[in-house]
C-alpha cells in the first residue's frame, strides 16, 4: 500500500481551539503535525464533512498564535485530518 502523504508526521499532543458554525467552538487535542496540517481528536469534530472549512488556533503558548483556515481531509471515528490553507 502506498502512502499519499506529501509531508512527513510528527507525533505532537497541544491544545487547539477549533470554531465551525455548525459546534460554534471545541478545545480538542492535536495528535500528530505535518508541514500540510494536523490531525485532531474531538468527539464533535466527527460529524464534518470532507472539504470543510474551520478555524483553528494553538492555545496554551506564550503569545497568541495566529488563527488558520484548515479544510477537512480525513474524518474517522475519533476526529479529523485537516489541511493548511495558505493565504
Amino acid at each position: 500500500m502506498s502512502s499519499q502523504r506529501q509531508h512527513p508526521r510528527t507525533s505532537m499532543k497541544c491544545r487547539i481551539k477549533i470554531c465551525h458554525a455548525s459546534f460554534g467552538e471545541v478545545v480538542a487535542q492535536t495528535r500528530d503535525l505535518s508541514d500540510g496540517g494536523v490531525y485532531v481528536k474531538h468527539p464533535d469534530l466527527v460529524i464534518l464533512p470532507q472539504g470543510t472549512i474551520v478555524t483553528g488556533q494553538v492555545q496554551d503558548l506564550p503569545i497568541e498564535a495566529p488563527v488558520l483556515q484548515m479544510e477537512v481531509m480525513r474524518v474517522d471515528a475519533e476526529g479529523v485530518g485537516l489541511r493548511f490553507i495558505e493565504r
